[in-house]
């Protein structure tokens, strides 16, 4: 089992920047690789960023060049940064750890509870 905690929602006007971070434990040596997703009221889950065990990163379109998905020592953490937030970016975040299939959200995959990014105009 792995055990997922987000936390570096909040609040921000447009163009500002956020945080996100996940904190992972448990059997974390048992993962293919961690990702963000995202979901907005009335609209389905996304991919925002993945990131593979040996450091390969993918990005949703709508975020290339605003956001940065690292993991941090031991690979226990995980983080966002967002920067020039817009709107659109409004949503829950959700820290994502991959049994097998990096980037596709399967639903055995491994989920935190998800963090609230609101970005006002």
């Amino acid at each position: 089992q792995v055990q997922l905690v987000e936390s570096g929602g909040g609040l921000v006007q447009a163009g500002g920047s956020l945080r996100l971070s996940c904190a992972a434990s448990g059997m974390i040596f048992s993962i293919v690789g961690m990702g963000w997703y995202r979901q907005a009221p009335g609209k389905q889950r996304e991919l925002v960023a993945t990131i593979s065990n040996d450091g390969s990163t993918n990005y949703a379109e709508s975020v290339k060049g605003r956001f940065t998905i690292s993991r941090g020592i031991a690979k226990r953490t995980l983080y966002l940064q967002m920067n020039r937030l817009e709107p659109g970016d409004t949503a829950v975040y959700y820290c994502n750890a991959a049994r097998s299939r990096l980037g596709y959200g399967d639903e055995n995959d491994y989920w935190g509870q998800g963090t609230q990014v609101t970005v006002s105009s």
